[in-house]
C-alpha cells in the first residue's frame, strides 16, 4: 500500500469566479482524495488534500493549471502529515 500523505498549497492568479475550487474538488474526487478548498481574502486559492502520495501528485500538477477559465501564476506546495477526512469539501 502506498504512503498516505498531505500536501498544503496556496494558488495563486485569475482563480477565484472561474470555478476553481468546484474543479479541484471534482479532479479531487476521481483520484480519491479527502480535504478541501477554499477562497482567500488576497485572492488566493488553500488547498489541503489528503491521500496517496501519488495522487497527490496529480493533483498538485492539476493545481498548476487549474480549470480553463483560471490563470494560475503560483502554486506553494508543501508536503504535511497525513489526516483522516471522510471527502473533499468547499470553503
Amino acid at each position: 500500500m502506498e504512503q498516505k500523505i498531505g500536501i498544503h498549497c496556496f494558488v495563486s492568479g485569475h482563480v477565484q469566479g472561474v470555478w476553481y475550487r468546484a474543479s479541484t474538488q471534482k479532479v479531487a474526487k476521481d483520484l480519491s482524495l479527502t480535504g478541501w478548498a477554499r477562497n482567500l481574502p488576497d485572492g488566493r486559492v488553500e488547498v489541503m488534500a489528503f491521500g496517496e502520495k501519488s495522487k497527490l501528485q496529480e493533483l498538485h500538477h492539476w493545481l498548476k493549471k487549474g480549470p480553463e477559465l483560471a490563470n494560475v501564476t503560483e502554486v506553494t506546495y508543501e508536503e504535511i502529515l497525513w489526516q483522516s477526512l471522510e471527502r473533499f469539501g468547499i470553503g
